[in-house]
């Protein structure tokens, strides 16, 4: 059996917990709703996290999807899904919770900290430290579109098998970020995935069934869940390192590359013109690399991120 905000949820069952975090101005009370499904044997204990960002919804339904696949007498293990991690920001459509801080710079937390690092500690409490393994759904922030990737540390063997399972198209290696779930796990000796895929506020259905696929093939190779059939994924292109190509001028960005596409050293990206077209200013790559990520909207200021590269070697 497993204990999850108070509730002990017996072998072979499912069961919806709701976990108290604070109170509205208005006494409401908001409460963290957490899907635990225990199985009918011992195994890893793996949670499922998305909307740590609040208007990051690809997370949500590809969650929902894992959900509906799983037999609890087919499962060893536990499966612990936290679909919607910052419901205040998830109410209000924004990235951050009600005082502008991000969630995913606040772990792990504090009991007497602000209500971000509140609801770090609790979750960290609640979910992380009683699980084995864990994969954190995120999108690419407002404006932006990500190409399905997964960012981890491949150089720790057991998140690099996770990682070769999941079968993204795009694997980097990433140290993780100060405040971030994936560094406070990391610091339990927690083997996680960060995947990033689609943008926010919008589904995404190749995105969706990436992240689906990806989590299922996940938990085969736990040996929490049989194997499904699914298509053989395209191969997975492992990088080191990243680079964000940024606008030399403010202007209006006309994009020449896709998502998945490979660029050369020095090919033409994009222009950036003004409102009349008489002063163009070329975006060229400055490395060989993949798009793995494109700015979506084409209004753009001096220094903005506007294509991220996966760094390829020449």
């Amino acid at each position: 059996m497993i204990e999850i905000g108070g509730s002990v949820i017996p072998l072979a069952k499912r069961q919806l917990i709701e976990i108290p975090i604070a109170r509205l101005p208005t006494q409401t009370l908001i409460t963290l709703p957490v899907t635990v499904i225990n199985g009918s044997d011992r195994g890893s204990i793996l949670w499922l996290s998305a909307a740590i960002h609040g208007d990051e919804v690809n997370g949500i339904e590809i969650i929902r999807q894992v959900l509906q696949k799983i037999s609890p007498s087919l499962l060893k293990g536990t499966l612990i899904a936290v679909p919607i991690v910052n419901i205040f920001g998830f109410i209000e459509q924004s990235r951050y919770l009600p005082d502008r801080r991000d969630l995913n710079r606040s772990f792990p937390g504090s009991k007497r900290g602000s209500l971000a690092s509140r609801l770090a500690r609790l979750f960290m409490e609640e979910i992380v430290s009683k699980s084995t393994h864990g994969i954190d759904l995120h999108t690419a922030s407002y404006h932006r579109k990500n190409l399905p990737q997964i960012r981890a540390n491949l150089h720790d063997p057991e998140t690099y098998e996770c990682a070769n399972a999941f079968a993204a198209p795009v694997t980097i290696h990433s140290q993780s970020r100060d405040g971030s779930l994936r560094e406070a796990a990391a610091k339990q000796g927690i083997p996680t995935l960060l995947y990033e895929a689609g943008e926010a506020l919008r589904f995404d259905e190749n995105a969706i069934q990436v992240g689906v696929e990806g989590i299922m093939r996940v938990m085969a190779s736990l040996n929490m869940y049989p194997r499904e059939i699914y298509p053989e994924p395209q191969p997975v292109l492992e990088v080191n390192q990243t680079k964000w190509v940024r606008s030399a001028r403010g202007g209006i960005l006309r994009l020449y590359v896709e998502l998945g596409q490979k660029v050369m050293k020095k090919q033409l990206l994009g222009v950036i013109s003004d409102a009349f077209g008489e002063q163009n200013t070329t975006v060229n790559a400055p490395c060989a690399g993949m798009v793995i990520g494109s700015l979506q909207n084409p209004l753009v200021n001096q220094g903005d991120a506007i294509v991220h590269l996966a760094v390829l070697e020449e």
